[in-house]
């Protein structure tokens, strides 16, 4: 394949998230987006499974059952030339670390508000998230259809809260029952819609000028002269499109619309992909590895199990930074660089669906079928000693013990509980002064142990039982700290030693105090909110 091949595949790769605080309409927006981006023929249905009416990228069971997102989702599909990669996201808090790491792996975001609520807590942090990584924001403002605030207020919000201009590219006629189109202000063309039954097909729309009699006389001469104000006050203002702006984060592009009724949705998506960032380069300590390097490069940011029930297998996402990715191609072993492993049965996927790809581009999400080879943060390259630091991993704030109530079937809770481990949303501490005990569990949020314990009784039919451990923090010792080296190190009441799952050396406290504690006690050890691993990712000590 020739480089201007490669540089014309590169380009056309669109690879972003959406975010929101929960039920602003996220999932609602991704599912409206497939279907005006042709990857669905009727809104709640893959076109392989026309009588499916779960939403496609909620395709766990029990995210069906609670009506929430817990795991992350690639969607890719071909729209306006290019290739999109879709990332939908949880929006619930207590999976905000697997959502934090999907936004290591994309180009740009969707942020997506409601129109009723503005700008909301998991919307701010998760703001902040691109903020620090420099990723472009594009918003879209939801639920128009209902009684809602001012667009001028929620753009005054996003500068105010958010600390970001906003640039509306469209503009809203009308409010809730009211609400009827948008007006384009870089195409000045106003797009009048019609609703369709449960939003199961793209909305009809009429095009007209602003000032075209079709379109004023539809609205009373005060209603319109009021808003025709609205958008020559948009236009005084100065403001123009600026697309350097957009990609160094210092403006958001802003949609108006309503998702469930796929009002707006079209203009997002089309202007998504002619403005959206196309890959960029990554750096790597002093190196900075570009899309177009020759040589492959990508790294794992989401393990995902038992995706397919009938095969028990774990599929490692792999964004793919550099090169061309190619099937059967051989890399060093991350977890034993002296080896060499075969990218073999390379995946590309829509929603739990998956169809076998030959080569990627950067910008892509591809699938492998992993048995324990691949782990969250490793980077897969046929350039030696390549190592990208892209993912963080959070320290858990809750901590329970998990345990088999049935020795009949201890092989496939074990089973289950390696594979589930795995995905490294769920933290593993081993307790030295208890070897052979249950191990202790940490996570974000409590909601991660229901989800393992729910995945663990329906995916391997193993039953378990949950424990609360009496721990609320756990911090790291320097690297390479072994027990022997702590001597008559005084711990505190209730305070335990252990080890993680790379083997390093951790304490467990039982309260907030007991770190105060610990470290007016013992003066000469630095402890850390993240791993050694970690550390060179995010530096953040205790």
């Amino acid at each position: 394949m020739t480089s201007e091949t490669a540089s014309a595949e590169i380009a056309r790769r669109r690879t972003f998230a959406i975010i929101s605080h929960p039920d602003a309409g996220k999932t609602t927006l991704t599912e409206k987006l497939l279907l005006y981006g042709g990857a669905l023929h009727l809104a709640g249905s893959v076109r392989a499974r026309k009588n499916q009416r779960s939403t496609t990228s909620d395709w766990m069971e029990l995210e069906k059952q609670r009506g929430i997102s817990v795991s992350s989702t690639v969607l890719q599909f071909e729209y306006g030339g290019c290739v999109v990669n879709l990332l939908d996201t949880p929006g619930h808090k207590d999976f905000c670390e697997d959502t934090y790491r999907v936004l290591t792996a994309v180009d740009s975001v969707v942020m997506v508000i409601d129109a009723v609520k503005g700008v909301e807590e998991r919307t701010r942090k998760l703001f902040e998230i691109c903020r620090l990584r420099h990723i472009p924001i594009f918003t879209f403002v939801n639920k128009m259809d209902r009684p809602a605030r001012t667009p001028l207020d929620l753009m005054d919000e996003l500068e105010k809260v958010l600390g970001i201009g906003a640039f509306p590219v469209t503009w809203p006629i009308g409010d809730s029952r009211d609400f009827r189109g948008v007006y384009d202000r870089l195409s000045h063309q106003v797009y009048q819609f019609e609703p369709t039954e449960h939003g199961a097909h793209k909305a009809p729309f009429r095009v007209s000028g602003i000032r075209d009699d079709a379109f004023k006389n539809q609205m009373p001469p005060e209603v319109y002269a009021a808003w025709h104000e609205e958008v020559e006050m948009l236009s005084l203002a100065g403001e123009e499109f600026d697309l350097e702006k957009v990609m160094n984060g210092s403006i958001t592009p802003l949609f108006f619309g309503s998702a469930v009724n796929n009002f707006g949705v079209q203009h997002l998506l089309d202007y998504f992909v002619k403005f959206g960032a196309p890959p960029a380069p990554r750096r790597v300590g002093e190196r900075v590895i570009a899309p177009t390097d020759p040589a492959f490069s990508g790294f794992v940011f989401k393990v995902q199990a038992n995706m397919n029930p009938r095969h028990r297998d774990s599929l490692a996402f792999v964004r793919v930074c550099s090169g061309v990715f190619e099937k059967d191609m051989t890399v060093p072993n991350p977890q034993d660089p002296g080896r060499t492993i075969r990218l073999a049965y390379p995946q590309k996927m829509f929603g739990q669906e998956r169809e076998s790809v030959e080569c990627a581009y950067p910008g892509d999400i591809v699938g492998l079928v992993s048995h324990g080879d691949f782990r969250i943060g490793d980077t897969l390259s046929t350039t030696p000693g390549l190592e990208y630091h892209e993912i963080p991993r959070f320290p858990p704030e809750v901590f329970c013990y998990m345990r088999n109530p049935t020795p009949s079937r201890y092989k496939q809770y074990r089973e289950g509980m390696d594979q589930l481990l795995n995905e490294g949303v769920i933290q593993v501490f081993n307790l030295l002064d208890a070897p052979g005990t249950a191990p202790v569990l940490g996570a974000v949020g409590q909601l991660q142990f229901e989800v393992v314990q729910y995945r663990l009784k329906t995916e391997y039919n193993a039953e378990s039982l949950l424990e609360t451990a009496p721990y609320t923090h756990v911090r790291w010792f320097a690297p390479g700290t072994r027990k022997e080296q702590l001597g008559d190190l005084f711990l505190g009441t209730g305070v335990k030693l252990a080890t993680d799952i790379a083997g390093d050396l951790v304490i467990l406290f039982p309260t907030e105090w007991g770190i105060g504690y610990f470290k007016e006690k013992n003066p000469a050890f630095a402890i850390h909110t993240v791993s050694p691993a970690d550390r060179a990712r995010i530096t953040h000590t205790a």
